[in-house]
């Protein structure tokens, strides 16, 4: 028997099957094998955080670039460019400021190569049903294949088969009138320096858009649909869409490889777990694409659920089970309530509905009311930080938090932890990393040791004793 049984190779189900690939959890990871195309596009600063730990951020770098620059039109006269957020520098706290560019199909194959290389493989099929006990879930697969598994996570998308054959309610609303044809094309008459748009300027609604991907020869195809509208998903129906959004003849289109109509959904799960089974992702709450938050707090869901499944699989505490949805489910429910503000502004035409502020960037999400949560800090982001080792070399907090294992911080005292699952790391005294100008100890308010999660949230700062108490709560 398998430890976990994941549906779904999206980039919740992939993140998860890294994280418990690198725990050396026993999984095993099923997805039909459809193309996901550009879809969710923008990777949010967490996220990258995120991806930094799971060992892949390199490879995303590479393929990604910053938001483009937006450039809207009349015909071919360019009447206003602008920026959708401040491009902030980064700093020591936070490595990773800005929200950058790449088609998902990209980020999928990247941590598909990183599951492959911690030996791990997404293999073809798609489920038909599930039946759970007090020992574990048993899965049928359309082929008739029977698998069994101590848990099932259902990352299965918005029409999730998991959430269905559980019976858990996907409160919210479906836009039936409020469609988009939306698609993976090529031009060779635009730049790629410009997110090119054409749009009504006095009440800025979108007749079509254009956005060059990063790393590809791609742009993704935006244009939103009247009510009785139902265009062909080809070529020549994305052309004639182009020509009528913004009166020209002169752009040409190649290389239809994705296409879609999009239904603006915003729902969110009534639960994200029934006994052994877990939803993350789209399974649990789908959003508008306003903000680009819908995948960065899928992969999130993910990071939060992998440490405690792995924890609990080795012999922890089970009730760390419980504080999936805990945590998650209020953040969800934020996330939410966030793009949903953002697609309606968008939708009346305000004049703000394109910028976009620090609360896209998911860096100030947090779980200070959680379970697992102690004092002041409990609950909230470990801030990445500057040190110095012994030996003098510059060395990042992240770097040391980064890794399957929970972390504590001791600044100055032996708090007498040795476990194979958390890294001490001491700051000051004989052999310790030094803090140069003292921010990291002004950061954590002068406690004596903080207990960092797996995931990067601070679980409790204090004293040894305190810390190493709370310790036994996160632990096998």
């Amino acid at each position: 028997m398998d430890d976990v049984l994941i549906i779904g190779a999206g980039p919740t189900g992939l993140t998860l099957a890294v994280d418990l690939a690198r725990r050396g959890v026993r999984h095993r990871i099923i997805d039909p094998g459809a193309r996901a195309g550009s879809r969710g596009k923008g990777l949010q600063p967490r996220t990258l955080e995120v991806f930094d730990d799971l060992g892949v951020i390199g490879a995303v770098l590479d393929a990604c670039g910053p938001y483009p620059p937006l450039r809207a039109y009349a015909g071919a006269e360019v009447v206003w460019e602008g920026e959708m957020g401040e491009r902030k520098e980064p700093s020591d706290a936070v490595p990773y400021p800005n929200g950058l560019m790449v088609p998902q199909w990209r980020t999928e194959e990247i941590l598909h190569a990183r599951l492959e290389e911690l030996g791990g493989r997404v293999e073809p099929g798609e489920l038909a049903g599930f039946t759970q006990d007090d020992d574990g879930v048993t899965a049928v697969l359309t082929d008739g294949t029977t698998l069994r598994a101590a848990y099932l996570v259902g990352a299965d998308g918005g029409g999730s088969a998991v959430r269905k054959t559980l019976g858990i309610a996907f409160e919210g609303e479906t836009r039936e009138q409020e469609r988009m044809l939306i698609g993976d094309v090529r031009t060779a008459d635009l730049d790629r320096d410009h997110w090119h748009m054409w749009a009504d300027m006095r009440t800025r609604q979108l007749h079509v858009g254009l956005c060059p991907l990063a790393g590809t020869d791609d742009f993704q195809f935006t244009a939103p649909l009247r009510p009785d509208e139902d265009p062909e998903l080809t070529l020549a129906a994305y052309q004639k869409m182009l020509e009528e959004g913004s009166g020209r003849t002169d752009i040409r289109l190649t290389d239809l490889t994705w296409s879609s109509v999009y239904r603006v959904n915003i729902r969110m799960a009534e639960r994200f777990r029934a006994g052994r089974v877990f939803l993350a992702g789209d399974a649990a709450h789908v959003h508008s694409p306003a903000g680009g938050q819908g995948l960065n707090t899928g992969v999130q869901d993910a990071y939060n659920l992998g440490w405690k499944l792995a924890t609990v699989i080795k012999g922890g505490p089970s009730a760390l089970l419980d504080t999936y949805e805990e945590e998650r489910l209020p953040v969800a429910a934020g996330v939410l309530g966030l793009s949903t503000k953002l697609y309606q502004k968008a939708v009346e035409g305000q004049a703000d509905a394109l910028e976009r502020g620090e609360e896209t960037r998911q860096l100030l999400l947090a779980y200070p009311d959680s379970s697992l949560a102690e004092g002041p800090l409990g609950g909230t982001r470990a801030a990445d930080a500057v040190l110095r080792d012994g030996s003098g070399t510059r060395v990042r907090l992240h770097d040391l938090l980064r890794g399957p294992h929970a972390t504590v911080l001791a600044f100055g005292v032996d708090v007498g932890i040795e476990h194979p699952d958390v890294r001490v790391v001491t700051v000051g005294g004989p052999g310790g990393h030094t803090d140069p100008g003292g921010g990291l100890r002004d950061a954590y308010e002068g406690a004596e040791a903080v207990l960092i999660r797996p995931d990067g949230y601070i679980a409790r700062t204090g004293d040894a004793a305190a810390v190493r108490a709370h310790l036994a709560r996160l632990t096998a």
